[in-house]
């Protein structure tokens, strides 16, 4: 009865060889941190030089990436002084460009505005002697012209002005003297016996070079026509003061040097429009101080001897 209960006990399991594995754990973890450590120093994420002399928490992790460093690089560069002062530099040259360029626009506005003022009272005395020619009024050109040229030229000025309240034209003056013709040819009819016997006498005999022509009156007054056409108003007025019934032509003389008068005034004003250097005024009556771009320059001028 025992051997068969001997028989039916199951044998002993044998015992684990808990102590090799345990080394064999070991190892392969000392084996596997040794490969995990000598693959972070190859990498450089971890610095191994210092770990002798810090002990074990003396190995410190180097700046991971290159993303790092340059970000504490700009951060340096931003807050660093001298790219303070770069930007500071750039930024007074910027003003110092914008500043010159403003002071160049300002000038050219200047010169812009004074070049205007003259071209206007240029147009004024271009529009004074037209309406002057045609023998009409001025109206409010007559203020334009007392306003801009009456401190430069006030005795022009005042010629416009007065020829325009009893204007003369040109073809008028023309007329007049086709008018006139037979008067001014011969002995005027209040002409004293005596006086035109006289007259006759001395036409008789007349001394001149030989090789100047003879002049009748007719070939005078012809010829005081012609001046009279090309504008030259005074030679015209000279031919006919030298013929023999010249005082029949007095009211003529008068009004054709009255003509001629207004014509010089009406030069001076578009000379004083385009040269004068300091005492025209512009639409509001200020000064125009900008020279014309057409005056000569002061140091080019040469000094009359």
């Amino acid at each position: 009865m025992q051997d068969e209960v001997s028989s039916q006990r199951p044998a002993a399991a044998p015992k684990p060889r808990t102590g090799r594995i345990i080394l064999l754990v070991a190892v392969l973890a000392f084996i596997l941190g040794a490969g995990v450590a000598g693959w972070l120093d190859w990498r450089g994420d971890v610095d191994f030089s210092q770990a002798g002399k810090s002990g074990t928490g003396g190995v410190l992790p180097k700046l991971a990436g290159n993303g790092d460093s340059e970000a504490t690089t700009d951060a340096s560069g931003e807050n660093g002084k001298p790219t303070s002062l770069d930007a500071l530099g750039a930024v007074e040259t910027r003003l110092a460009l914008l500043e010159d360029r403003l002071s160049r626009l300002n000038l050219e506005a200047t010169a812009a505005s004074g070049n205007a003022a003259r071209a206007e009272g240029l147009l004024i005395a271009f529009a004074a002697r037209r309406i002057t020619d045609k023998g009409g009024d001025l109206g409010y050109l007559e203020d334009q012209l007392k306003l801009r040229f009456s401190d430069a030229q006030p005795l022009a000025v005042g010629a416009i002005v007065d020829f325009a309240k009893d204007p003369v034209t040109l073809d008028e003056l023309g007329s007049r003297l086709d008018a006139l013709a037979p008067e001014l040819s011969g002995a005027s009819n209040d002409q004293s016996t005596w006086g035109w016997i006289t007259q006759e006498f001395s036409s008789l005999f007349e001394v001149r070079r030989s090789s100047s022509p003879t002049m009748t009156p007719e070939d005078r007054i012809d010829r005081a026509k012609l001046m009279l056409s090309a504008g030259k108003i005074d030679k015209a007025t000279e031919q006919i003061e030298r013929l023999p019934g010249a005082s029949a032509a007095e009211d003529w003389i008068a009004d054709a040097h009255r003509y001629a008068a207004v014509q010089r005034a009406l030069d001076l004003i578009e000379t004083t429009a385009m040269l004068e250097p300091r005492r025209l005024q512009d639409a509001e009556g200020k000064k125009v101080d900008q020279p014309s771009p057409l005056a000569q320059p002061a140091d080019t001028v040469k000094p009359e001897t």
